[in-house]
């Protein structure tokens, strides 16, 4: 059998393509690119005369079964994006997973990745992370997305266009409040840019000048103490019987959810069950 090369390109710089994929893409018997037209100026700056064919989002399932077949007669394939890193947040994660169900080695070329190197240069936290990529177009979807971002406490990253980034902005502030953001854009670019700022003040940024290029937004998180003022403001407005039922009705048991009401609290677990035996008669 042939096997399956994911191969990260450039993001914009060309110099930062590795001497390995360099190697591998002149060595496979095939190119599944994800914009032929794109592609083929990468492959004719680096002299790379392999056969190239279309893998995009319309046609991933289908070409995925044509390419794996392909491999299985003893074929390798490479598979390249336009840019960046393939299979994140890309129809190349369709191409691996059928590769896997046929019995098809898959191994990764590491390299450039849009979020990745937005996180290490934006002055955020950067242990713990979350990528969205771009927010869904649905407006059911978005908002679903949007809401479960509230109460993320790690680092948020994503992908935006210029001509959605406005409104995009104006989401974010409205749901996560004036959370500091870095807005990097034209990423190993000429013209590369870092803009760190609140939300509202991006928001009144762009609204005065027109967003251009492609950015990544890298968003803080909502840190624990917020998190735990807000806690604490919620317990404020429950009696302890209501505060008990709240973890008992998530599923945990009585023991432990008389712990964690004492513990959120700050009182004795003997205050706590004292109202239990009240209760109980």
């Amino acid at each position: 059998m042939g096997q399956l090369y994911i191969c990260a390109t450039p993001i914009g710089n060309l110099e930062d393509i590795t001497f390995r994929v360099v190697r591998v893409l002149k060595e496979v018997d095939l190119i599944a690119a994800e914009d032929t037209r794109n592609s083929i100026k990468l492959l004719n700056h680096f002299e790379i005369k392999t056969k190239m064919t279309s893998y995009h989002e319309y046609n991933k399932v289908d070409k995925a079964k044509y390419l794996v077949k392909q491999m299985a007669s003893g074929l390798d394939v490479a598979l390249i994006t336009d840019a960046g890193t393939p299979a994140i947040s890309d129809p190349g994660e369709e191409l691996v997973r059928q590769c896997y169900e046929a019995g098809i080695t898959v191994t990764s070329l590491p390299g450039a990745c849009a979020a990745v190197t937005a996180l290490t240069m934006s002055g955020q936290e950067t242990r713990r992370f979350a990528f969205e990529a771009f927010l869904p177009a649905d407006k059911k979807e978005r908002t679903r997305v949007l809401s479960s971002l509230e109460e993320e406490t790690r680092t948020i990253i994503l992908y935006e266009a210029p001509h959605h980034l406005l409104r995009t902005l104006e989401e974010l502030y409205k749901v996560l409040g004036d959370r500091r953001i870095t807005l990097c854009k034209e990423l190993t670019k000429r013209h590369e840019s870092v803009f760190m700022a609140t939300l509202s003040e991006a928001v009144r940024h762009y609204a005065v000048e027109a967003p251009r290029g492609e950015y990544v937004l890298v968003i803080e998180g909502k840190s624990f103490e917020e998190q735990r003022a807000e806690d604490i403001r919620q317990w404020e407005t429950m009696s302890i019987a209501e505060h008990l039922d709240y973890y008992l009705n998530k599923g945990m048991e009585k023991k432990t959810a008389m712990k964690q009401v004492a513990k959120d609290r700050g009182i004795s677990k003997r205050e706590v069950y004292a109202v239990t035996i009240g209760e109980n008669g």
